[in-house]
């Protein structure tokens, strides 16, 4: 549903709304360009903030456009919210590294605060003999060059290492490049996969072959290409720091899987060239609740801090631009206000119609590999189909003027105020008996007595 109102605002060219029309003295520099840059840029100069970002590539986006492909994410719908964010004031530099066209501590010293959100754009190496050799890439080398159109040539076999998004992204995009064989070799099983259980089933439905409980040994070269890797199998043993069950080799079970590229993305780092002032050590960039770093002035946020979601990156950006606004203005930031938990034992499910949900219609697996490697695969939902969704919503903890609770009060406690209003009810303290009956049959959970 929030798709397709984000579809609607770029349809009708919707504008975002600043709070202020006033414009800030305190300059802010962006470091970045990803969703947690865009997010905190957003938040900032809707507030009034002059905002610089600076982008070592050529186009904003960070793994949003060099990380997640274009089937998955239409660059037209991400040029065209990075644009509403820009139409805000925000001034975007292209082609500019901190630290490398410019020094770090010429854009501290010339704005009051900092974000930074490199990302994290480094493949890290398996570690293993011949993974230096031509026809190697690390996950995020690789999709970087695909969704930048660059893509190499991968050959038929391809071998892609590792378990995550980055891995289920590169062996759709090597079927999508040409590749006819591509198997992915993961060392735990499907249960502790950490990929998107919608992306695995795609990559199985596109014919993408996965080897389970299969370590990577060794990458077979001739002529200094790899032409194949040795492989060993595995059994999970006792669960290790990540709480996941370690994979312990199985003596004397190698074997070869023939390649004509590998792809190795088993896990990503940040590029600290002229920005190792902001790193403390494994932790990279350290921040806390609010995206404060051990530097005043200093905020951060995405996968530089620690690999995530997109989700959880805009999040960081969003409090970082609230602590960086209190921060320019000499106060603390203000949490927001708890809200009440709303579970199921604080709602009557019974009062509500079961009614299934909407799945989004997807692109048949024989449409997929046509003309158009990048066609979207999720369509989404229609607009009847958006409103069939939003009447399954069963209001959790906020009032819908059902009248339930006005038709069991006996002693007249309650008085209906003007139909859908914001507050359809009153209540009259001074005649309720308090017998609760009102909170006991609420379907939503609103009432609560004292």
């Amino acid at each position: 549903m929030e798709r397709f109102l984000g579809d609607y605002a770029i349809r009708k060219n919707l504008k975002l709304e600043r709070l202020t029309d006033e414009t800030r003295e305190e300059k802010i520099a962006v470091i970045g360009a990803g969703p947690a840059c865009l997010s905190a840029a957003y938040h900032l100069a809707r507030r009034g903030y002059p905002v610089t970002i600076f982008e070592a590539f050529d186009k904003a986006g960070g793994m949003l456009r060099y990380g997640i492909p274009a089937y998955r994410l239409p660059r037209e719908i991400l040029d065209a919210e990075i644009q509403k964010i820009l139409d805000l004031g925000v001034e975007l530099k292209t082609n500019v590294a901190v630290g490398r066209d410019i020094p770090y501590e010429e854009v501290r010293q010339s704005h009051k605060a900092v974000f930074v959100g490199i990302g994290a754009h480094l493949g890290r190496k398996l570690r293993v003999d011949g993974e230096d050799a031509e026809g190697v890439w690390s996950g995020a080398q690789f999709l970087h060059a695909a969704n930048s159109g660059d893509a190499p040539s991968l050959g038929d076999d391809v071998i892609v290492i590792g378990g995550g998004d980055t891995a289920i992204d590169a062996a759709r995009m090597s079927r999508r490049l040409g590749a006819k064989n591509v198997t992915i070799v993961y060392r735990r099983t499907i249960e502790e996969m950490p990929a998107i259980e919608e992306e695995i089933h795609g990559a199985k439905e596109e014919g993408v072959k996965i080897e389970f409980l299969v370590a990577p040994v060794k990458v077979i070269v001739e002529n200094g290409k790899a032409t194949g890797m040795t492989c060993i199998r595995c059994e999970l043993g006792e669960p290790d720091a990540s709480g996941r069950r370690r994979p312990v080799p199985i003596e004397g079970s190698e074997f070869d899987i023939p390649a004509s590229a590998i792809i190795p993305a088993i896990s990503q780092e940040p590029n600290f060239e002229g920005l190792e002032e902001v790193r403390e050590g494994k932790d990279w960039v350290k921040i806390d609740e609010w995206g404060t770093t051990k530097d005043e002035g200093v905020f951060g946020g995405g996968d530089v801090t620690d690999l995530s979601l997109v989700t959880t990156a805009i999040a960081q950006g969003r409090f970082a631009a609230e602590a960086i606004d209190a921060y320019c203005q000499g106060r603390a930031p203000v949490p927001a206000p708890a809200l009440p938990e709303i579970n199921k034992d604080r709602m009557k499910l019974s009062f509500y119609d079961k009614v299934e949900r909407k799945e989004p219609s997807h692109l048949p697996v024989s449409e997929r590999f046509g003309d158009d490697p990048d066609v979207e695969i999720n369509k989404g939902l229609t607009a009847e189909e958006v409103m069939h969704e939003a009447k399954r919503c069963l209001s959790c903890g906020y009032c819908f003027d059902c009248g339930t609770c006005w038709s069991f009060c006996q002693d007249n406690a309650i008085v209906k105020t003007e139909p859908k209003s914001f507050e359809p009810y009153k209540f009259k303290l001074e005649v309720c008996q308090g017998c609760k009956k009102c909170m006991e049959e609420c379907p939503c959970g609103f009432i609560e007595m004292q």
